[in-house]
């Protein structure tokens, strides 16, 4: 699909107009609720659906509406700024880390079986990668898939798996070749959430509350080869740059979620009243507001810039850095922001039920998830050869 740029921000403004309306109605009224429940409706998957948010970026074959990162990522900052939880982006959207590989490498056949349903809110897609004994280590991972006939068989574990307790599809990152220890070895395959011999463990965060994560354990676990994705041993490069995609999604999401909190932070210091005056009337409050618009402003530019480039089909190793440190530069503005928010509405910054001490508690996953800091800072040197 393409835009003139005229054609582009039109479509942009609307879109976005769309998705915080939605945010506003559907997510931000019930949040502290479903945070206290430890989950959302399954419903809101349908109506996300309705409004054609989950198949935003998939093929139109499929369900979807081919849209450009220029038009995904104002979309994805709009439904984290309105929305303000975490929980139920993660959630929500947990397809958007499962299913391009399934498009990218599964069959005709595959893919019209796991994705159309899913996309419609019907089904829900959940990825597999870290386990208990490595978390960034992608390369030494033990779950093993072993052939046996027309299936195959698999045997380990996954943690820190999002919509974990209610996926109804896994994109599984598996180890094939027992001989080989590396990259090598790795093989994705699509797991039905119904395959006899899976087991599901809910896990406790400190955020991300309505959002449902599991431990996932495969004994024994039979699925039909013909789910497997791509070729054996060819998984690692496919979940490479399947992480592309997830970061800059990440780094939309954290500058959304900084803008919330500047949102909260400003309408507070505009009613709370402190020694005979506003509280934005205090020359160190402004500042503060200052510095947190000065963040959010400098890396919207340059996530516009990246998704840009992704666009224009760069995927060269500059630009792969360049998406590693943008990740770290909008989780550390989120939570810059975020602190702020909190010290800018004092006592009430510390209860639940405020959107600055949502988002305090839910940064750390997101400099966390998708490859940490370190990784991030790591890899970034080797793509600029430093």
């Amino acid at each position: 699909m393409s835009f003139t740029p005229e054609e582009l921000r039109e479509a942009t403004t609307q879109l976005a107009d769309t998705v915080a309306r939605f945010a506003r109605t559907e997510i931000a009224p019930h949040a502290t609720e479903w945070d206290q429940a430890g989950e959302f409706p399954r419903q809101l998957y349908r109506r996300a659906a309705d409004l054609g948010l989950l198949g935003l970026g998939y093929p139109e074959a499929l369900g979807g509406t081919p849209a450009p990162y220029a038009l995904r990522m104002p979309a994805w900052r709009a439904l984290c700024r309105h929305g303000a939880s975490g929980g139920v982006q993660a959630s929500l959207f947990s397809h958007n880390i499962a299913l391009p590989l399934v498009v990218a490498l599964g069959s005709p056949e595959v893919q019209r079986e796991v994705v159309p349903p899913v996309l419609a809110g019907e089904k829900i897609a959940a990825l597999g990668i870290t386990e208990p004994g490595g978390g960034s280590d992608v390369a030494q991972l033990k779950t093993t898939a072993r052939r046996d006939g027309g299936d195959y068989v698999i045997d380990g574990e996954k943690i820190f798996i999002t919509s974990g307790m209610r996926a109804d599809w896994f994109t599984l990152a598996v180890r094939t070749d027992a001989a080989s220890k590396g990259a090598g070895g790795i093989s994705l395959i699509v797991v039905p959430g119904d395959a006899p011999g899976l087991s599901r463990t809910r896990l406790d965060k400190m955020g991300w509350l309505s959002s449902d994560t599991a431990h996932l354990r495969f004994d024994g676990v039979r699925v039909p080869a013909r789910y497997l994705l791509g070729a054996e041993g060819a998984g690692f490069k496919g979940i490479m740059g399947n992480f592309n995609g997830e970061r800059l999604g990440l780094a939309a999401g954290a500058v959304g979620f900084a803008e919330a909190c500047l949102d909260e932070a400003l309408s507070w210091a505009r009613q709370r009243s402190t020694f005979g005056q506003p509280l934005v009337a205090h020359q160190v409050i402004r500042h503060k507001l200052v510095d947190m618009r000065q963040r959010i402003c400098a890396t919207a530019a340059w996530l516009d810039a990246v998704a840009a480039r992704a666009d224009a089909g760069d995927t060269s190793p500059d630009w792969v850095a360049e998406v590693c440190t943008l990740k770290n530069q909008a989780t550390q503005t989120m939570q810059f922001c975020a602190d702020a928010g909190v010290q800018i509405l004092g006592g009430m910054g510390y209860m639940r039920g405020t959107v600055c001490e949502r988002i305090y508690r839910e940064v750390k996953v997101i400099t966390i998830g998708g490859g940490t800091e370190e990784i991030m800072k790591e890899l970034a040197a080797r793509q600029w050869g430093f």
